[in-house]
């Protein structure tokens, strides 16, 4: 019970590696809001909570909308009393390099994956403050510590969550406020095969192009959830303004 008595907030907590994290955090006896665009698949994740005995609500939002993220921290509040832990999760990604990228796709993902992260935060600290601590982990990628092939606004966007990492520990460790990041490999989530898809491949083969590294596999959205756990628990409380990478070796060469 690493999480007992803390209230998290997942954004992208409805599938993937936020809903694993979400499901995983509530075994671990914090109360959970789940932060998502689909309400129906949030309101499965909460539904399984619950199942299981924990505390659990949905908050539809969308990350890129300042009131959205207010509202979803404030909602987080009024239904536990509370806000704990956030992880900035929400993500979204197009295979595209410099020259096929437009102008929209660019402000998508630079909107939900970046700016996303910094409203939320940005909601989410005078009460973190006012408590007396908190932590912030945010969901970046292995693309935001090295350069990844057509993926240009990703890789920006994710780079630029890593640099806003270490810039928010130090602005915010002296008022009792942990933050860092995660930067996942290939990671067993509906992301993957969409990716595989769009890049016109099929999925054994993408598989195997997945397979070159060091651990020769990919990974698992429960893996990265327990690596969230960590860095939300009193396991990393020494730890602020860190990234560390979850890919099986990956960003190793």
């Amino acid at each position: 019970m690493r999480l007992a008595n803390k209230v998290a907030l997942i954004t992208g907590g409805t599938s993937g590696i936020g809903e694993a994290t979400a499901l995983l955090f509530a075994r671990e006896g914090a109360a959970v809001a789940v932060a998502g665009r689909s309400e129906e698949r949030g309101r499965n994740v909460v539904a399984g909570i619950e199942k299981s005995g924990g505390k659990a609500t949905f908050i539809l939002v969308d990350v890129r909308r300042a009131d959205d993220c207010r509202r979803a921290v404030d909602s987080t509040v009024r239904a536990f009393g509370r806000l704990d832990v956030l992880l900035n999760n929400a993500g979204v990604y197009y295979p595209h390099d410099t020259l096929e990228c437009s102008e929209e796709e660019w402000d998508l993902q630079l909107d939900i994956n970046l700016k996303g992260a910094f409203l939320m935060s940005k909601f989410a600290l005078p009460g973190m403050i006012a408590q007396g601590g908190g932590v912030i982990v945010n969901n970046s990628s292995g693309w935001g510590l090295v350069g990844g092939d057509k993926a240009v606004a990703y890789c920006a966007s994710k780079g630029g969550m890593v640099l806003m990492t270490k810039a928010m520990a130090i602005d915010h460790g002296r008022q009792g406020i942990r933050v860092n990041c995660i930067c996942p490999g290939d990671v067993e989530t509906p992301m993957l095969p969409g990716d595989a898809k769009m890049r016109g491949l099929d999925w054994s083969t993408y598989l195997a192009g997945c397979a070159n590294r060091p651990l020769g596999r990919i990974g698992t959205s429960e893996e990265i959830a327990k690596v969230a756990l960590f860095l939300a628990s009193d396991d990393a409380s020494f730890i602020t303004g860190a990234t560390l990478a979850v890919d099986g070796g990956g960003t190793a060469d």
